[in-house]
């Protein structure tokens, strides 16, 4: 199974830099002080033009919860009316029910205003009541073909390796492995996670792994080289 590199970006410039470091796919937000929002039109559309990878877009009204309202989730199907215009290649979303299910209607809801777009089912998956039977709810709607995970641990992906080996094992669909993760974990954590063949940095693959700093070409071409087995390609 071919591996992929997922990088954060919040501008061109950014995925940019990432593209040419090795990334094989952005998500694009704004605001990663708060886990990422949904980015400018401006900033989708000039990203998109930048590179060629794939850019899957954020779309995320707030960081208060993963809970919307209605009105709030009319904002976000008015966004990816906007998002599907834009020539990005897919969604990244998330929506529960108050008690920690999928919001399955709403997901549906939201996919149907972009159907030709694969959606990322976002992070909210962490916080629901169970993350085995939110993913059978997720291979229910064909949209959804990725789900960003940390398995369920408040400390990253590092410390749920394990689960999300046994997760992958049990779904069609794709994890991608993310919050915490760094280039020196990486290769312990693939042999660790067998079967979890998407990554995602964002701090991690910034310099001195703070957020507010752009892009570090040296941690994504590492973590490039690490997850193609020191090829270069």
């Amino acid at each position: 199974m071919l591996r992929k590199l997922e990088i954060i970006a919040t501008s061109p410039v950014e995925a940019l830099a990432a593209e040419r470091a090795g990334a094989d796919r952005i998500e694009l937000i704004a605001a990663m002080s708060e886990g990422g929002l949904t980015p400018s039109y401006g900033t989708i559309v000039r990203t998109v033009q930048a590179v060629r990878i794939p850019v899957r877009v954020m779309v995320r009204p707030h960081s208060r919860s993963f809970v919307y309202t209605s009105d709030e989730l009319e904002t976000m199907a008015a966004d990816i009316r906007m998002i599907r215009e834009s020539g990005a290649a897919g969604l990244v979303f998330g929506v529960l029910t108050p008690d920690g299910q999928v919001d399955v209607a709403a997901v549906e809801r939201l996919c149907a205003g972009a159907p030709m777009l694969p959606v990322t089912y976002h992070r909210a998956i962490d916080e629901a009541r169970d993350i085995a039977e939110a993913l059978r709810e997720l291979e229910r709607i064909p949209s959804v073909d990725r789900v960003l995970t940390s398995g369920g641990h408040a400390d990253g992906a590092w410390h749920a390796r394990h689960k999300l080996r046994e997760l992958q094992a049990a779904t069609p669909l794709k994890l991608i492995a993310a919050k915490g993760l760094t280039v020196e974990k990486l290769e312990a954590f693939l042999e660790d996670a067998e079967g979890v063949n998407e990554v995602h940095f964002g701090t991690g693959a910034r310099v001195g792994g703070r957020e507010d700093s752009p892009i570090d070409p040296e941690r994504v071409e590492a973590c490039a080289r690490l997850l193609r087995g020191g090829q270069n390609e």
